[in-house]
């Protein structure tokens, strides 16, 4: 049973037919437009375009925002102007088939639970560090979405009384502290400080301000200034990893987004704050801490498969 996956992204749609293991069959890129109707007509195109004229099963839509628990309307979305919207009723009067509606970090994690690295387990969390911080949540072989479809929001915890403000109109939340924006701050902090942070320093001065790709280069390169502040951040992902066991006794934490390129020099400080927390520690069984694998497929493969999930229950 081939499916089709699209993920919306804010600067992007990407899509691909997917088969029943996981492999991109065929895949397709075009720019997210800002206009809604314009973007309802890409996904339409973009689902045309694929199919090639054979039959599809299935077709996922991943979206970043809150969905219902039907899989069906998008309750908000923070970069799409969509409150309430009946995206897949829409969808499927257009297109016809099977049409699901998928929060874009839960199709991501439910892709490496299915193809990456997080398969051989029953009960996994995932965490996604880009410019925010995304989460999904996999226990007993299931995809968890609460009762209102809009659980697993795991960047929105609370890790730091009245700390700092976040979007979602809170203080505090793990977003702030795990997040690739988190860390361009703690590398900033560590510049001013001067010493180990001089590196940091100059190329600020250099570029003007500090971005991602900097950070992450000289973080490739073991700066001790950068690598310094991946250590802060790592640390607070690891104290966020301990209280989530406390609640969920995942057998597998995996880490996304680019900040996870880090590789080990990321899930070392994340082991170490998260065994200095863990309650009952010695007795708690301890869980495996690994990166993701499907990287940029992940989305799409995920809202495939959570597509071709859905028709095989409801058949």
């Amino acid at each position: 049973m081939h499916a089709i996956g699209i993920d919306i992204g804010g600067t992007k749609i990407a899509g691909a037919v997917v088969d029943e293991l996981g492999a991109i069959v065929r895949s397709a890129r075009v720019p997210t437009p800002v206009d809604t109707a314009a973007l309802e007509d890409s996904v339409v195109a973009m689902i045309g375009e694929l199919a090639g004229g054979e039959r599809i099963d299935a077709v996922g839509v991943a979206a970043a925002g809150f969905i219902d628990a039907a899989q069906s309307t998008v309750y908000y979305a923070p970069n799409i102007d969509w409150r309430n919207e009946p995206f897949r009723e829409k969808l499927e009067a257009r297109v016809g088939g099977n049409v699901v509606v998928e929060n874009d970090a839960n199709a991501a994690g439910w892709a490496e639970f299915r193809f990456g690295a997080g398969r051989m387990v029953s009960d996994m969390v995932m965490l996604t560090i880009g410019t925010g911080v995304g989460g999904a949540i996999v226990a007993g072989d299931r995809l968890f979405r609460g009762g209102f479809g809009a659980g697993a929001e795991l960047g929105h915890i609370r890790l730091v009384p009245n700390g700092v403000a976040c979007g979602c109109g809170q203080h505090g939340c793990l977003e702030q502290y795990g997040s690739g924006r988190a860390l361009l701050r703690m590398a900033n902090e560590i510049a001013d400080a001067g010493g180990i942070g001089q590196s940091l320093a100059r190329a600020r001065e250099e570029h003007g301000a500090l971005d991602g790709t900097i950070v992450g280069a000289l973080i490739a390169s073991e700066d001790p200034g950068a690598v310094a502040a991946l250590r802060q951040l790592g640390r607070w992902l690891g104290e966020a990893s301990a209280s989530l066991s406390a609640v969920l006794d995942p057998q597998r934490f995996v880490f996304g987004g680019g900040v996870a390129v880090a590789g080990e020099l990321l899930l070392a400080p994340v082991r170490e704050a998260y065994l200095e927390h863990l309650p009952a520690r010695g007795y708690h069984p301890e869980p495996d801490f690994v990166i993701a694998e499907l990287v940029n497929d992940a989305g799409v493969v995920g809202a495939a498969d959570l597509a071709r999930v859905w028709v095989e229950e409801h058949a």
